[in-house]
Formats: structure tokens, sequence, C-alpha cells
């Protein structure tokens, strides 16, 4: 089974959280996102031996919504014109210049 997981950097423990929201207390941490990640496969795992090991229902994993990557996006005409001036300066396509402010946001 493959449960979806968030990962997110945590200034108080000063490294990466991982956590599984259909699995409610299941977390791990990293020192990089790449450590979390691998800890979180280890964390899920032991995770769902709890569960079995109690006889207790295994949760079905949500699932990552089907994404095709493409969208259709309305503006305003104002927002529009900016966002083109902004990419023609940094010499970038639209879509290119979008996908990096919205990445960076």
């Amino acid at each position: 089974m493959h449960y979806p997981f968030e990962i997110f950097y945590s200034d108080e423990d000063e490294g990466y959280i991982a956590i599984v929201p259909d699995l409610p207390g299941c977390s791990a941490f990293g020192d990089s996102e790449e450590e979390a990640v691998r800890e979180v496969r280890v964390a899920v795992a032991s995770y769902l031996e709890a569960l079995k090991a109690e006889n207790r229902a295994i949760p079905t994993p949500s699932g990552i919504p089907n994404a095709s990557g493409k969208i259709t996006l309305r503006m305003p005409k104002s927002l529009h014109a900016r966002l083109a001036m902004e990419s023609k300066t940094e010499g970038v396509s639209l879509n290119q210049y979008m996908l990096y402010k919205l990445a960076n946001s």
C-alpha cells in the first residue's frame, strides 16, 4: 500500500518532518528531505505491523489525486500583463515564470 505523505522543514526541530495524514500519529524526522522520506517509509511499515499485531483495521490509503500537470487559469488582464512583462525581463516563458512563482510562494 502506498500512503501519501507531507514533508516540511521544522525550524524548531532543525530538520524535516514527514507526516502521513491517513495514519494518525505516523511521522518521521530527517536532517534532509531524503532522509525524512526514507524514515517515513520505515515508520509506515512499523505502524502497519503494529495494527496487524493488534488485529486492528488497516486504513485504505486516500491516494494522490490524479494530476495531469495542466490547468486552466483565469486572471485579471492587468495581472496577466504584469506576469508576461516580468517573464520577458527574466528571459523565460510565461509558463516557466508562473511555475517558478508558484513553487516559491
